[in-house]
């Protein structure tokens, strides 16, 4: 059965309970024992040492823990070069620690769940009111609601007054909702609609009621949404498929490279340990030890620059996936809106309709009407606690008071020259209110405001009817709530009090417009994001009219374009969704669970989905989703704990600076892989070549240490400080399945590899091989002295290449110069090592000659000079097929 589906009489029979008499201690005992707790359940936390492990599922670092593990094994048969693992293990040591620090906040969204109960709630148990911990409410038990309560389980109304409950953390609703125990409401009805029921967390606004608690614990609709948490799972961020990617290759050139050196070395008769300490080396050579590094430090850089654009990242990833989202799944309450209802228009008949908010105070005929709404209005103003005020009470009445203290007046004011002295309250069946008001004279004025349908006025001609029915037809169409306003004046007051009897016969004052308002900066933020290619899709729980003509106002949607709503939604199939998810862009009251089918369906479209949010109805979807964003203002503690990012402002514009940040850092990585690919793979080419040339080994294990921990290690970390090009927003989103080596990135590590590759086995031949002047002769040091120097300067030079599509001349160095410090310290360092001879020997390197030197330095710049060459001939090239491509299109009149 349906609890919302049936009359209150059925619901008590169907859970043996007497509405006036509440359940015995004995059978409430017995019930909780079977059914548990009104809590709900909790996921462990990820341990730490869980956390770490995990971090050894990334291939790149298993693969520095074998090159550690053989490289240990052989200093330990050697006798000495335990520098080498021991670098190696630092790696490995300072990659986790990083990544595991900054993912340390641990998922709290269930605990937050749990504090949305009050501590305890009044109870019938056995014909008397008792109040029990929120926790012991089980099926069957009577609870007793209030003003400023919280609904401690899902329950069934039996009787209510005046009763309103603010559910928009469930629903995403702007407004409290008004309560009917005696409506029977559809069975596949949204939660939205159920007017004759309360649910567990929602805050009792208005009114009292008497309810039957129908569901507790993971059975309410709160604890669904914590099932949702708990079952919704992330699916890997683009960033890590990337990386993944990278290593796999890396560490299959790695296992051939060092299968064909070791094959080869043997062929030549070689022998068997030495030959497997050079495919150690080239393994070495192989693993971009600093890459992991590189990486998370290019994250928590833009980690670090979000904060200061008010968005709070909770995950590394989350950081670079934000670069490649393609849709944006908003929420429309509070993340779209301003939820705070404001008054947006006012007619008073005679004059013109009025728009006002925003700053602009009512004016003439407008303010009276906005007067005499104030007067007939609860709200009040109280202290918020933090030295300022808050206006407190219905959300339509807060919108006119604050309006009126705009305008630079009071309700307090008011009411002094016009006290009230009687009221009769608003309740769901009359949808009106009544106040009176002495006047000076001694008569009374009557002020009854509405639903316009609802008021009894004075009879009116045709014309004022329609003229009427027109403009509330106008306000309507635009999603605004009509409140309308009627007066009389009374000589005296019922003697038996039964002030509803002057509610007849009302003069029409007017209407007023309400709605929750957008954002300010929403419309140009969606803008922005269509410039960018990002699709901005809203989901809500929200009514489809007032949906749709917010989406009209932010540009979501056209005057021709439809609202999907949560019925329909639910008539879809799961791949009749999928395959129609791109032509829909708002949905209406939707449940959670509608919210995860829309971002799963764009996921399946191979979209990178953002889904934003603060009600506790968001958190399942924000969590599925592939970046989750929560407000931070007026979020819940459950959307932001379920959330990868935090937005402090509460600002949709600060997603799209949060995209831009996503876009750099995708691009600082892409730029890495391309610096540290280059650099390895040119030393797996080194040495694999003069093994096959028998030439010998021409860097040995801890030279290539230097030059990847140093060479590549130093300039690259200054890379994740570099920022892109501001065009950067002009370009698609980065496809999910986009490769790190599309635009032509590969081409460019070919190229460079081989520039690399000829002048690092040119030095090491020029040293090993030739005799140059000036110099102790030809040697096995010499060459790998000078093979040394030209591989570590043209890793470090590299960087600058990488840095920009143009020329590295055009390029200023002041805009990140830690990098450039940090390159010129390397050298210098890299020259000491070989100019210092003790220190040098310690490694292996040995003194060269002038002319070595000259040789060395020229060598190391050839691949910067064949760089830009290439880059010559690409810019020239696109320019040419860009302007060919203009003038074809101004040849066949295309725009």
């Amino acid at each position: 059965m349906k609890h919302w589906n049936a009359p209150a009489e059925s619901v008590l029979d169907a859970l043996s309970v007497d509405a006036g008499h509440g359940l015995s201690p004995e059978r409430a005992a017995t019930l909780l024992e079977e059914h548990g707790p009104n809590a709900y359940r909790q996921a462990p936390p990820e341990s730490v040492a869980s956390m770490v492990a995990r971090q050894f599922r990334d291939v790149a670092n298993l693969i520095l823990v074998l090159a550690a593990c053989l490289s240990l094994a052989l200093a330990v048969r050697e006798g000495h070069g335990y520098l080498e693992p021991v670098v190696i293990l630092a790696v490995i040591a300072l990659n986790v620690t990083l990544a595991v620090t900054q993912e340390r906040g641990a998922e709290r969204a269930l605990e937050a769940l749990r504090d949305l109960n009050g501590p305890v709630c009044l109870v019938l148990r056995g014909g008397a009111r008792v109040e029990v911990p929120t926790a012991e409410v089980v099926p069957g038990d009577v609870v007793l609601l209030k003003t400023g309560d919280l609904v401690p389980a899902d329950a069934r109304l039996v009787e209510a007054t005046g009763l309103a409950v603010d559910e928009s953390s469930l629903t995403g609703e702007s407004e409290p909702v008004e309560k009917d125990a005696r409506a029977l409401v559809d069975e596949d009805a949204p939660i939205g609609d159920r007017a004759n029921m309360v649910f567990s967390g929602c805050l009792v606004t208005a009114g009292n009621a008497v309810a039957v608690v129908c569901s507790t614990g993971m059975n309410t609709e709160m604890g669904k949404i914590a099932g949702y948490l708990n079952d919704a799972q992330k699916l890997q961020t683009p960033l890590q498929r990337r990386l993944n990617r990278v290593s796999r290759m890396v560490s299959a050139i790695a296992a051939l490279a060092a299968a064909a050196l070791l094959a080869t070395g043997l062929q030549q008769g070689e022998e068997f340990w030495s030959m497997v300490l050079a495919a150690v080396s080239l393994a070495v050579a192989a693993v971009p030890e600093t890459l992991q590094l590189i990486v998370t430090l290019t994250l928590s850089q833009g980690v670090h620059n979000m904060v200061g654009k008010h968005a709070l990242i909770r995950r590394l990833p989350a950081v670079e996936t934000l670069g490649s989202t393609s849709v944006i799944c908003s929420d429309k309450t509070g993340t779209l809106t301003q939820n705070r209802m404001s008054v947006r228009r006012i007619w008073v008949p005679g004059s013109g309709v009025e728009h006002v908010g925003d700053g602009e105070a009512a004016t003439g005929p407008a303010r009276e009407l906005l007067r005499r709404l104030a007067l007939a209005s609860n709200a009040s103003v109280e202290p918020d606690g933090e030295g300022g005020e808050k206006i407190v009470g219905d959300a339509t009445e807060t919108a006119i008071v604050r309006l009126l203290r705009e305008g630079g007046e009071t309700r307090e004011e008011l009411l002094a020259d016009l006290p009230r002295v009687g009221e009769v309250p608003f309740s769901s069946a009359r949808k009106m209110m009544t106040s009176v008001h002495a006047l000076p004279d001694g008569r009374y004025l009557v002020l009854s405001k509405g639903a316009m349908d609802r008021l009894p006025f004075a009879e009116a001609t045709c014309e004022e009817l329609e003229e009427r029915a027109h403009v509330h037809d106008q306000f309507a169409h635009d999603a605004l709530r009509v409140m309308a306003l009627g007066s009389r004046v009374v000589d005296e007051l019922p003697a038996d009090g039964e002030l509803e009897g002057l509610e007849r016969d009302l003069a029409f004052e007017g209407i007023v417009g309400i709605i929750d308002p957008p954002r300010p900066e929403a419309a140009e933020a969606v803008a922005t994001a269509r410039r960018a290619g990002i699709r901005t899709v809203m989901i809500t729980g929200d009514h489809a009219a007032t949906a749709g003509a917010i989406a009209r106002q932010i540009g979501l949607l056209g005057e021709s374009g439809r609202v999907v709503t949560g019925r329909e939604l639910a008539a879809m199939s799961d791949e009749e969704l999928v395959e129609n998810v791109r032509g829909y862009s708002v949905y209406a009251r939707v449940s959670p669970e509608d919210k995860i089918r829309i971002v799963e369906a764009w996921q399946e479209q191979g979209e990178v989905v953002a889904m934003t949010g603060d009600g506790v109805n968001d958190a399942p979807a924000l969590k599925a989703a592939d970046v989750g964003i929560a407000m931070g203002r007026s979020g819940t503690e459950v959307a932001k704990a379920a959330a990868d990012m935090v937005l402090t402002d509460d600002n949709f514009a600060t997603i799209i600076e949060a995209v831009r940040e996503g876009r750099n850092v995708f691009s600082i990585i892409k730029r890495t892989i391309y610096f540290l690919l280059a650099c390895n793979l040119s030393e797996i080419a080194i040495m694999l070549g003069a093994q096959i040339l028998g030439w010998g080994t021409p860097l040995t294990p801890v030279m290539l240490l230097l030059i990847n921990v140093l060479g590549d290690g130093i300039p690259g970390l200054s890379l994740a400080r570099d920022r892109s090009d501001e065009r950067i927003m002009a370009r698609r989103p980065i496809g999910r399945t986009e490769s790190f080596f599309a635009g032509g990135i590969a081409r460019a590590i070919g190229q460079q590899t081989v520039a690399f590759a000829a002048v690092g086995l040119l030095a090491f031949w020029l040293g090993a091989f030739a005799w140059l002047p000036g110099g102790e002769g030809p040697s096995l040091a010499a060459g790998q002295t000078m093979c040394f120097l030209v591989v570590g300067f043209t890793s470090i030079l590299h960087i600058f290449t990488v840095r920009t599509r143009g020329s590295v001349f055009r390029r200023t160095v002041r805009d990140n110069l830690p990098l450039a410090w940090g390159a010129a310290g390397v050298v210098a360092a890299f020259s000491l090592l070989v100019l210092v001879e003790p220190v040098g020997a310690a490694f292996g390197l040995a003194p060269i000659g002038p002319v070595s030197w000259a040789c060395a330095l020229g060598l190391s710049v050839v691949p910067l000079l064949v760089a830009e060459a290439f880059k010559l001939w690409d810019n020239r090239h696109e320019t040419w097929l860009y302007r060919r491509r203009l003038v074809r299109h101004s040849n066949t009149g295309d725009e």
